[in-house]
């Protein structure tokens, strides 16, 4: 605000009078203000006004996200994308390419068609349910350790969980159930454990163990889906969350 001019300004350190236009004492050199007064043209003076500063912006992999650790991993969770982009690639050639149609059905033991089989799903709801916990929990995992843990339990908890159930149940099966609850344990394992401390953590437990027991009880609602296979994905997360609770992240 506007105010009239003042004759003088007394030092504080000296206590010599001097101009209130100027920013240091002439005759002791102390700092009298930060900056010179703003002259109006009316004549008047007024304090200049203070800048703000802004904010620095946060770099892109340590924003925070509420309710989710802050990863140290930089990199985009490219594995976990691919992994999710086959899954879908699969569905459309399922829908428009017959010769892809025949193969899940014939699931086995044999690798090339659990391979196929891991990512082909006949319902859209097993479908969605399965590939929002791999794309969720598999970029929260790989943000955390990177894509190794991610491949690697998809692998053993789709794939193997996958031949389980086909060997163990002698039926035919689809998708990667096990898969979904192997990289969910996996990233769970480590709030359950802190937890269990009575420590504190970040990660929401109890959604993930909502989406767990969806992902669980599919084969109760669809013959496609196996429990072996299921039960398997769980073993093996939790196997690797153990592991992984104790691993520095990446």
């Amino acid at each position: 605000m506007a105010s009239g001019p003042d004759l003088f300004v007394v030092c504080k350190n000296c206590g010599a009078e001097v101009s209130p236009y100027i920013t240091e004492c002439p005759y002791c050199g102390t700092r009298l203000r930060k900056r010179a007064p703003k002259i109006e043209r009316d004549g008047t003076i007024s304090e200049p006004k203070v800048r703000r500063q802004r904010r620095a912006k946060a770099p892109r992999g340590d924003r925070h996200i509420p309710g989710v650790v802050t990863p140290s991993y930089d990199a985009r969770p490219w594995a976990t994308i691919v992994l999710v982009t086959l899954s879908l690639f699969m569905w459309l050639a399922l829908v428009w390419i017959d010769d892809f149609r025949v193969i899940p059905f014939s699931v086995s033991t044999d690798p090339q068609k659990l391979l196929y089989g891991v990512f082909a799903y006949f319902n859209t709801w097993y479908e969605l349910a399965v590939l929002l916990a791999i794309g969720l929990f598999g970029w929260l995992l790989e943000r955390r350790h990177g894509p190794l843990p991610v491949v690697a339990l998809f692998l053993l908890g789709g794939i193997g969980g996958l031949a389980a159930g086909v060997a163990i149940q002698d039926e035919a099966f689809v998708g990667a159930n096990g898969a979904a609850l192997a990289l969910l344990c996996a990233w769970a394992m480590r709030d359950a454990l802190a937890a269990r401390r009575g420590e504190d953590y970040d990660g929401d437990l109890l959604g993930a163990a909502v989406i767990s027991l969806v992902v669980f009880l599919m084969p109760a609602f669809l013959d496609q889906a196996s429990w072996v296979a299921g039960a398997v994905g769980v073993l093996v997360g939790a196997l690797a969350g153990l592991i992984l609770a104790r691993a520095p992240d990446a």
